[in-house]
């Protein structure tokens, strides 16, 4: 959703981390070489290598969701027997969750933790949001008349959200629902449920073999015995 704080909840939460060891992804309009693949294709290029945190600032679910609300979209991506609106029906919609479902499936069992974090603002609050865009001059750049213009499609995407979480939602990729109309709210809630899945993961640092301590104390005795 728009200036629900996306951007703000990355930065904080994760400030802690050390950059080397996590990757974020903007996901913004498709361009027309990743229209030219299916639309799981850029995000399976950006799944994280081994011992890597990747975060998706939106994904694959704006497939779901904007494209829910407006069908159009979907014409774009020249899907075979898809050439018009009328043929986008209520089965076209399940199959995509079904691909989403297998596609996390198969990412989860290959190693990789999945979370995946709805930041639900209330219409008021984003209203607020979006007025002190436009009054601090520091905020203007934020703004944009089409995050407006969207706000008239509100109880559509209410129920896009609803039907993606609700057939998405599965024990090997949760959806967490966060209220996120006080900022620190959200970002305590979404810092507690990465603490505790990594916590989870029983993390230690590598272990050294007895070669390799001989080694150490090989170099060590050679530092000590350096001139001062």
């Amino acid at each position: 959703m728009d200036a629900v704080g996306k951007d703000g909840t990355i930065k904080h939460v994760m400030s802690g981390v050390n950059p080397q060891g996590c990757v974020v992804t903007s996901f913004k309009q498709p361009s027309t070489e990743e229209l030219e693949h299916d639309y799981l294709w850029r995000v399976n290029k950006a799944l994280p290598r081994r011992g890597m945190i990747s975060i998706f600032n939106r994904s694959h679910y704006e497939e779901v969701i904007v494209t829910r609300v407006h069908p159009e979209y979907i014409l774009y991506q020249n899907i075979p027997g898809i050439n018009s609106i009328d043929k986008i029906d209520s089965s076209f919609w399940m199959k995509r969750y079904e691909s989403i479902n297998d596609f996390e499936k198969h990412t989860a069992d290959s190693g990789t933790v999945i979370l995946k974090f709805f930041l639900h603002v209330s219409k008021d609050e984003q209203k607020e949001r979006f007025l002190a865009r436009i009054e601090e001059p520091e905020k203007n750049w934020k703004f944009s008349a089409k995050d407006v213009k969207e706000r008239q499609f509100w109880e559509s995407y209410m129920e896009a959200y609803e039907d993606a979480i609700n057939n998405t939602s599965t024990d090997y990729a949760p959806w967490y629902v966060i209220p996120a109309d006080r900022k620190w709210f959200m970002r305590a809630a979404v810092g507690d449920i990465i603490v505790g899945t990594l916590e989870e993961l029983n993390l230690s640092y590598p272990k050294v073999s007895d070669i390799e301590k001989a080694e150490l104390n090989k170099v060590k005795n050679i530092i000590l015995k350096e001139d001062n």
